[in-house]
């Protein structure tokens, strides 16, 4: 192996590291305590040799969403050969609000933290600022949202629905509420969290089969796969969600 070759691999063996050590700082402690000296701390170098690979805390932030959000893809790629288009759907929320409770720090940086960290993993980094193609370009997700309500639509399952985009946000919306409600409201579910999903499912296709996925502990993650890098984020006590506005400069 050539000099070059060899400084390559260890630059991302550092990088890799720092990401290690900063995702165990957030599942442990939250997002609020992550800093670049606490990284540097644990991979015990200094932290000016962190600020060679990352501009900023932030920056690490944006690379621990997007193998998060890469997570979460994961979870949905054996639910894409499901043919039933409603069936599809079922599976996705169900398998959204399990990634939701099996990984609640994770999803709290995605989706619950900063505009700009959410935009870094749905539509990449280079996207945040508003393009052209900004607009879901990259979310892998969404688009396949998208096409399952189309595949209802073009059988007659869903007379007189509105465009095919605004149902999907409106089912991510519910899908996202259940899991928000759940990491920050001490006093939701009331009644058991399978039931809740079922509730909604429910109230988007019809009674069907949307107990079936329930009967399988799919929710509550029992049924659901370990992510890919195996690592599962620790409960944390239920705080407040940080405002949807960005931040000032």
């Amino acid at each position: 192996m050539g000099i070059a070759e060899r400084k390559t691999r260890q630059k991302l063996e550092l990088r890799t590291r720092i990401l290690d050590a900063a995702r165990r700082i957030v599942m442990r402690e939250g997002f609020g305590a992550l800093s670049m000296r606490k990284i540097a701390d644990a991979i015990e170098y200094s932290p000016a040799t962190l600020y060679l690979h990352f501009e900023s805390r932030d920056a690490i932030a944006r690379a621990l969403c997007a193998e998060g959000y890469a997570q979460l893809l994961a979870s949905f790629e054996p639910l894409i050969a499901i043919e039933d288009a409603a069936d599809r759907l079922k599976a996705i929320g169900r398998a959204y609000v399990a990634f939701g409770v099996a990984h609640p720090e994770t999803y709290r940086l995605i989706f619950m933290e900063d505009p700009s960290y959410t935009g870094a993993a749905l539509v990449g980094e280079a996207n945040t600022d508003g393009g052209d193609d900004a607009d879901h370009a990259d979310d892998k997700a969404f688009r396949l949202m998208i096409e399952s309500i189309d595949a209802l639509k073009a059988d007659g399952r869903l007379p007189g629905a509105p465009d095919s985009q605004v149902c999907a946000e409106a089912f991510w919306a519910t899908m996202h509420g259940i899991v928000a409600l759940h990491l920050t409201c001490p006093v939701f579910p009331r009644a058991p969290l399978d039931a809740v999903v079922d509730a909604a499912l429910v109230a988007w296709f019809g009674a069907g089969d949307a107990t079936t996925a329930a009967n399988n502990g799919e929710t509550t993650g029992e049924g659901a796969a370990p992510d890919q890098t195996q690592h599962v984020d620790k409960p944390s006590k239920p705080r407040r969600v940080a405002s949807s506005k960005p931040k000032a400069a």
